[in-house]
């Protein structure tokens, strides 16, 4: 179920926003049996209009459906009202994220930093819950007297919320020694960033010789893995793949992977790996600008790849695909990571851009040396 705001500007479709959350929905391995969407004025604490919710519940009971999905995060109030009319299970956008990310953390840090955002996510929807918490403790000084249930449940989640963000901190501080040795070593790092499922595993694989997880399916790769591979001239490079971005994106999710996003922090130079063939292309890049820009990596040094070439079949006279846009800001190589077309390429610009990087840091330690 999806909502448009009128005299509110979108840059996505209600059809191709509900195909997202469809395809969503199949990487939780659950099937999708209908779809409704609406254009209305405001959303309400409903989320959508009385007639739109006796349509929802009649199209349930038709498909026989135990679970609604809504395509926006729902307030708490708007979830505890829509299951009370429906009568099954609710859930939005954020939650489905969270389950298709619970699917597929592998490492202790990925599943430590789904697990805080579920928590951070469930605390203020613990009223009216269908099932609370089982209590982690027992006996005697486990509750305070006259304690509610729900106090109860919000202190276990607190308290586990504590932990969690401690172990994380354990993490980053790990994370942090690993980059001061890197810097001391020497040693550049690249990172591939791009929306989900846009091939940055594909050529991850293809750069590194590796074989990371590389599905076609949103959020396959969800740990960061780092490869060490050699360029041209000799010289050593780290690069990194990182969980792929998505449009509404719960700040919730993005402050829960502050830790593997602050790997960002670190890197050299950003590799925006773009999906040519795909039809929001020019809007899925814009969704990841916007979330570097709000991570304060706006400045950073980038280079776009334009991957999945093989399958373009509609061709401007110069060879690129006639709906992807060049960019003046950033230089731009065309690729196909799982024909392995123009890798070479890709890795020069990447030396390249850190020799540029490399000129400019001696520029600027003469000038303060020239100061003192």
């Amino acid at each position: 179920m999806a909502v448009e705001i009128k005299d509110k500007r979108h840059s996505w479709e209600l059809t191709d926003t509900l195909a997202e959350l469809a395809y969503l929905t199949d990487a939780a391995d659950a099937e999708v049996v209908g779809q409704i969407s609406q254009k209305a004025d405001r959303l309400t604490t409903t989320y959508v209009g009385k007639g739109k919710v006796e349509e929802i519940r009649d199209l349930r009971d038709e498909q026989k459906a135990d679970v609604v999905i809504f395509d926006d995060e729902l307030t708490p109030t708007q979830q505890r009202n829509l299951e009370a009319a429906l009568q099954c299970k609710v859930i939005d956008r954020t939650a489905l994220i969270l389950d298709v990310f619970g699917r597929h953390a592998q490492t202790h840090e990925g599943k430590l930093q789904v697990e805080l955002a579920q928590h951070q996510y469930l605390l203020p929807r613990l009223v009216g819950q269908w099932s609370h918490l089982e209590r982690l403790g027992g006996g005697i000084g486990t509750r305070g007297p006259g304690e509610t249930q729900l106090e109860t449940d919000r202190r276990i989640i607190r308290r586990h919320i504590q932990k969690i963000e401690q172990e994380l901190d354990k993490v980053r501080q790990r994370r942090d020694l690993h980059m001061e040795r890197r810097k001391r070593a020497g040693l550049p790092m690249a990172t591939l960033v791009g929306y989900t499922n846009a091939g940055k595993s594909t050529l991850f694989n293809a750069l590194s010789l590796s074989d990371v997880i590389a599905q076609d399916q949103l959020f396959s790769t969800l740990d960061t893995v780092t490869r060490k591979l050699r360029l041209s001239s000799g010289g050593d490079l780290l690069l990194s793949d990182t969980v792929g971005f998505i449009q509404k994106l719960s700040p919730t999710v993005v402050a829960a992977f502050r830790a593997t996003l602050e790997e960002l922090q670190g890197s050299d130079v950003l590799v925006h790996v773009i999906d040519v063939t795909h039809a929001k292309a020019a809007e899925q890049a814009q969704v990841v600008d916007d979330t570097l820009n709000e991570l304060g990596l706006g400045d950073k040094p980038r280079i776009l790849v334009m991957n999945k070439m093989d399958l373009v079949e509609s061709k401007s006279t110069d060879g690129q695909p006639a709906f992807i846009p060049t960019s003046d800001k950033y230089p731009t190589v065309f690729v196909s990571a799982r024909k392995k077309w123009n890798l070479e390429r890709l890795l020069d610009e990447i030396e390249g851009t850190l020799l540029q990087i490399d000129d400019l840091v001696d520029e600027e330690e003469e000038v303060e040396q020239a100061s003192d």
